[in-house]
């Protein structure tokens, strides 16, 4: 089985691409899309095969996936860019890709995307099942580009497609936990974010890739326990504004989502099942 990867010097695909490496069983291969050789190399050494280009290029998709059996796409475009760059790769690339891998013979798509998709919460937590709503302005083009990467995905024929969607994911060095304190200045102090560490990320993943009879299945990837604004702070070691006392949730469902279906379908278990848990154990 040769795997192709794509978005693997992104936050997920750098740390889920050495876990894949690190558990091939024998004949299986792992091939990485990047555009500039010099940052494959780190994957080459340890024992990744390495295809250079742009995704959005057909060509380049053309050469990636020959001899191809699975992909996992974990290509992305979304932190402060515009809304055309976002719908061009998260959209636009996805489903390229999509039916390059059809036309190619490819076996298995796990397609990477987010909670985002959900949009306001249901007053519990969301569902596979829920529809997607995306909208608001703090992501841009990111929720409905990736909701439409989705839909078309699904659709294509004779392409077994599997959705992954990802809450805020964090940990072993991500910038992204820190980052955060940058949007929670506006948010209630009990306010809910729902996490996911990339070492759960990427058994999710691998969950999602090796597992028979899923196809057009999605996934939410996502730890036990939410955390709140103010703990949000208490992990990034900040002190907790005084005024937040003032400020309220506007939706306390928002980006809840159920873990349930990876849980009892693929067998899924956090191994951090809160960013409490990783923080105890040194992987921040």
């Amino acid at each position: 089985m040769l795997t192709l990867v794509t978005g693997t010097t992104g936050q997920v695909g750098r740390r889920f691409v050495p876990r894949l490496l690190a558990q091939r069983q024998p004949g299986e291969q792992v091939r990485v899309l990047v555009r500039d050789a010099a940052r494959g190399e780190r994957f080459a050494e340890l024992g990744a095969q390495v295809a250079v280009g742009d995704m959005r290029d057909e060509e380049v998709l053309g050469k990636a996936l020959t001899g191809v059996d699975a992909v996992v796409n974990a290509a992305a475009s979304f932190r402060g860019v515009p809304d055309e760059e976002a719908w061009a790769v998260n959209r636009d690339a996805a489903v390229a890709l999509g039916r390059a891998a059809q036309a190619s013979g490819v076996e298995r798509f796990v397609q990477v995307s987010t909670g985002n998709v959900y949009g306001t919460g249901r007053s519990r937590p969301l569902t596979e099942e829920d529809e997607s709503r995306p909208g608001g302005q703090m992501w841009g083009a990111y929720p409905e580009s990736k909701a439409e990467a989705e839909r078309e995905l699904l659709a294509l024929k004779g392409l077994d497609v599997r959705i992954a969607r990802l809450p805020f994911v964090y940990g072993e060095g991500d910038p992204h936990l820190a980052n955060a304190l940058h949007w929670a200045s506006g948010w209630a102090p009990h306010q809910r974010l729902h996490m996911g560490h990339h070492a759960d990320v990427a058994q999710g993943l691998m969950r999602l890739l090796h597992a028979p009879g899923i196809a057009g299945r999605i996934y939410n990837i996502a730890d036990d326990a939410p955390i709140t604004t103010v703990e949000l702070y208490q992990l990034n070691g900040v002190e907790v504004p005084a005024e937040f006392h003032k400020l309220t949730d506007p939706d306390p469902w928002h980006g809840i989502m159920s873990n349930q279906r990876i849980r009892r379908e693929l067998g899924f278990r956090p191994i951090y099942p809160s960013a409490w848990t990783a923080r105890d154990a040194g992987a921040l």
